[in-house]
């Protein structure tokens, strides 16, 4: 069944060569096998059995949806009627009363919610692991974080548990954990996914996307939580084509612009093996007919629209929830936010034309572009154990520079596999879209795929 995939499944379904029943037990005893991995926050093994249930009688009922029966997860900034959305944080939290808008839209196609996967404190940095919720691990090597703060959703796809799960992504924490695991991972364009009752998360920076093996997977789900809610502050209409048929068709002769270059400037701390990676894929887009060249986005004073759109999130998201007990770091991101970053966002807001116009340059003469997804490799789980706000800040900044600048610009990015360290884990790179153009994207990773061959790596155990 892990074979299949998201798309595989959902056909295998609606042709009546599996139940719903069994690929939800299937999807259950993998999460059981892998505990030890630390994906789920929480398991809702009877209320997905109860959920497959209904999905079989559906379908024999002749009803069909793109994932009626199919088992999927969330990840835990999530809201699901009936659970807890405590993002990593202790404290008194109730359960919830009403879903998200992605659970709504997932539950309209069908979908069965096995769980909720870890992250870290309000999703500030690229590991998974919290104080009062535990740590998820790397299926490739357990000593390593899956990275985050979507890493529970990666191992879960990665092990194997579910075909694909939901993550969020303010800074890179898609692609992140995407590239630490061996996935797809979509950035969406802001706006294409509702966060509601987040109406304007982060401040804009943060948007949900799809984690999968296959760009087909991830494809798919992009189609299903694509969609704006009437009180978002970011609207888009649907797109004029499916994704999923993007990652079915081929995308003709694209200029792709390769860039080691970081929104600081800073070069000098990328991983040896992660630029033979990037650079081999380099080749294999030349391979593929693509003109291929170097070119750096021009990328100006782009920390402004992060720092407070970030800060100010945080601040937001931990304020609302009543007797939070943070541990200091997300204390600190808070009070910055409080104090600084709040009163810096008009400003940021008011820099995005400058922004866009300035980084947005690079596609007069390129359609992609390409950069490594993270300056480094993954870090062990618990490396950041008692340090404090500057070191941890400092330590994941060099760590993963290369995500942010998109969250800022609002465009879309799909991280692709990219090969191996001699350690055996894991190496990702972008593929970096101008404004709504994730087709583009999704037609190229797909291409990738087929010479690649990624879908076929799995971790041995």
């Amino acid at each position: 069944m892990d074979d299949l995939g998201l798309v595989g499944q959902a056909a295998a379904l609606a042709a009546g060569k599996v139940s719903a029943a069994e690929l939800v037990e299937h999807s259950l005893a993998r999460i059981a096998e892998r505990d030890s991995l630390g994906a789920f926050r929480v398991v809702r093994a009877e209320a997905a059995r109860e959920e497959a249930r209904e999905a079989d009688r559906r379908l024999a009922a002749g009803e069909r949806l793109p994932l009626l029966g199919v088992p999927v997860a969330i990840k835990d900034d999530t809201d699901i009627a009936g659970e807890t959305t405590p993002f990593a944080v202790k404290g008194d939290h109730q359960p919830v009363a009403e879903d998200a808008e992605q659970v709504r839209k997932l539950r309209a196609a069908g979908a069965v919610i096995v769980g909720k996967t870890t992250t870290c404190e309000i999703g500030l940095w690229p590991f998974s692991e919290s104080p009062g919720f535990g740590c998820a691990r790397n299926p490739w090597n357990p000593d390593y974080t899956p990275g985050g703060s979507s890493g529970g959703s990666a191992a879960a796809v990665a092990a194997g548990m579910v075909a694909a799960a939901v993550g969020s992504d303010g800074a890179g924490s898609i692609r992140i954990p995407a590239a630490w695991t061996g996935l797809v991972g979509i950035k969406p364009q802001r706006g294409r996914v509702s966060g509601f009752p987040h109406r304007d998360p982060f401040k804009g920076i943060t948007v949900w996307g799809p984690i999968a093996r296959s760009v087909e997977d991830a494809a798919l789900l992009l189609d299903v939580l694509a969609g704006s809610h009437l009180e978002d502050a970011y609207r888009l209409d649907a797109p004029v084509t499916p994704f999923v048929e993007a990652a079915r068709r081929e995308p003709g002769r694209l200029r792709v612009a390769v860039s080691f270059k970081t929104a600081f400037g800073m070069t000098n701390k990328l991983d040896p093996e992660i630029r033979l990676a990037v650079q081999r894929l380099a080749r294999r887009l030349t391979e593929l007919g693509h003109k291929v060249f170097p070119a750096d986005p021009d990328y100006g004073p782009m920390f402004m629209g992060l720092v407070p759109r970030g800060t100010a999130g945080v601040a937001e998201w931990l304020d609302a929830m009543p007797n939070a007990e943070p541990e200091v770091r997300t204390e600190v991101e808070a009070k910055i936010g409080r104090l600084v970053g709040r009163r810096l966002l008009p400003l940021a807001r008011r820099m995005d034309p400058y922004l866009q116009r300035r980084a947005g340059s690079i596609f007069r003469y390129a359609d992609v572009v390409l950069t490594p997804t993270t300056a480094q490799l993954p870090s062990k789980v618990g490396f950041y154990d008692g340090a404090g706000y500057q070191k941890t800040q400092s330590g994941v900044a060099a760590a993963c520079p290369y995500g942010w600048p998109w969250n800022v610009l609002g465009w879309p990015g799909v991280n692709v596999p990219a090969g191996f360290s001699e350690d055996g884990l894991p190496i990702g790179a972008q593929l970096l879209g101008h404004d709504s153009d994730e087709a583009t994207l999704i037609s190229l990773a797909a291409q990738l795929e087929a010479v690649e061959g990624w879908t076929e790596r799995r971790p041995s155990s």
